[in-house]
């Protein structure tokens, strides 16, 4: 049975919806925002890659920037290790260009009145997102020094938090820091931690420009509504408006798309008499228990490498919140 839907954004999440809603028949209306300004560097490794192909099939990536290894230090005092890791570096904006051509002649166009709509907009509501935490990812580019290998991303630590280098080909290098709270000067900051790191020595200069974002992983509380509550027409929040990882773990693309896979699948189970309550609960739930895994899997993996007070209070606060009673979680 066709089902109507609403695709409120050009985010990737949206757009996935809204391209497997359109391959399993149901009639696709877009209102889609202004694409964002500039390009959107995005790290790909090999899972999000094979993700995103098994969606949407080849032809999405040509032109990204190509790496082979990643080499880390983990820690204070820790040596480095270089393996293998497979990635590309695509601007996320050209990506979600070639997703909107690509969709553009698959969708249906319905004027009937919408049964769902899907976005990555977080309502208005200041209570309806739970952050756990206060973190800040800076970021801005700068030159590599001649002869550095551009087919391996770099990531260190220093006592205020991990630094990040992903070349992006031509000489060009994504520098990335995350530290423990809110930062008015991103880019002295981003130098100072250049400046404490082996990894500043492989750039010409430290970024002159740069911003910080708040990165602490983020969960809408209720993320889907069924039709008839409290609107005709139900909800569905998808990617980073529904669950945000930590940068660090690398699978904050891919965890945007699985949002819009789950949310195809309402979808589609409702439009052959599933209940939508059911549907909405269902949805809610394996968003609160992957946003559990995630905090704890942040929690261990921070609390190997950061023992000052500087994130002593971000640290228990990612404790807390998996440790929360009440929070639903899904049996598996």
């Amino acid at each position: 049975m066709s089902t109507v839907v609403t695709i409120t954004g050009c985010g990737l999440a949206e757009l996935t919806c809204a391209w497997l809603l359109a391959g399993r028949g149901h009639r696709v209306r877009q209102e889609a925002d202004a694409p964002a300004a500039g390009a959107r560097p995005l790290l790909l490794t090999g899972p999000t890659l094979d993700l995103l192909r098994s969606l949407w099939g080849d032809g999405l990536l040509g032109g990204a920037h190509l790496l082979r290894h990643r080499k880390v230090s983990w820690g204070p005092g820790e040596p480095s290790t270089r393996f293998a890791q497979p990635a590309r570096v695509v601007d996320g904006a050209v990506l979600a260009d070639r997703m909107r051509e690509r969709l553009a002649q698959a969708v249906t166009v319905s004027t009937d009145p919408a049964r769902w709509v899907v976005t990555a907009r977080a309502p208005d509501d200041p209570g309806g997102q739970r952050q756990v935490g206060r973190r800040r990812l800076l970021a801005g580019t700068a030159l590599l020094r001649p002869g550095v290998d551009e087919r391996t991303a770099l990531l260190g630590t220093t006592a205020l938090g991990w630094l990040q280098l992903t070349p992006l080909g031509r000489g060009d290098c994504l520098v990335q820091a995350m530290v423990p709270g809110p930062a008015e000067d991103a880019a002295g900051l981003l130098a100072r931690l250049l400046a404490e790191s082996e990894l500043g020595c492989v750039l010409r200069r430290a970024p002159d420009t740069a911003v910080a974002v708040p990165a602490a992983p983020r969960l809408h509380r209720t993320p889907a509504s069924p039709p008839g509550e409290p609107s005709p027409t139900g909800r569905l929040t998808v990617g980073a408006g529904a669950i945000r990882y930590d940068p660090l773990s690398g699978t904050g693309t891919a965890q945007a798309l699985r949002t819009a896979v789950l949310a195809a699948a309402v979808i589609d189970a409702e439009a052959v008499g599933t209940p939508a309550t059911a549907l909405c609960a269902h949805y809610t739930v394996r968003l609160h228990t992957a946003f559990v895994q995630h905090l704890r899997a942040c929690s261990e993996l921070y609390g190997t490498a950061f023992t000052s007070a500087l994130w002593a209070d971000e640290l228990d606060t990612a404790r807390l919140g998996f440790r929360t009673p009440g929070l639903p979680v899904a049996v598996v």
